[in-house]
């Protein structure tokens, strides 16, 4: 659960980090949260919009092969 813990920091958002590891979000949950799961979290709109834009630049740079996503 660190991970998203330092995931959710790098992003301003680690005022949800309890939040998550609360309801057991882990790297395998990650990409299948929706907007209603963030919701449900308590994450505030304007952090779900910002979220948003985010994984829709990720899979744009994914289609491209230009992501590289490394874990330590």
């Amino acid at each position: 659960m660190q991970q998203i813990a330092d995931w959710l920091e790098k992003l301003g958002m680690s005022q949800y980090a309890e939040r998550f590891a609360e309801n057991r979000i882990d790297l395998s949950v990650l990409p299948d949260l929706t907007d209603q799961d963030l919701e449900k979290l308590g994450v505030l709109l304007g952090d779900r919009r910002k979220n948003a834009a985010r994984n829709r630049h990720c899979r744009r740079q994914e289609r491209e092969g230009q992501l590289n996503l490394q874990t330590k």
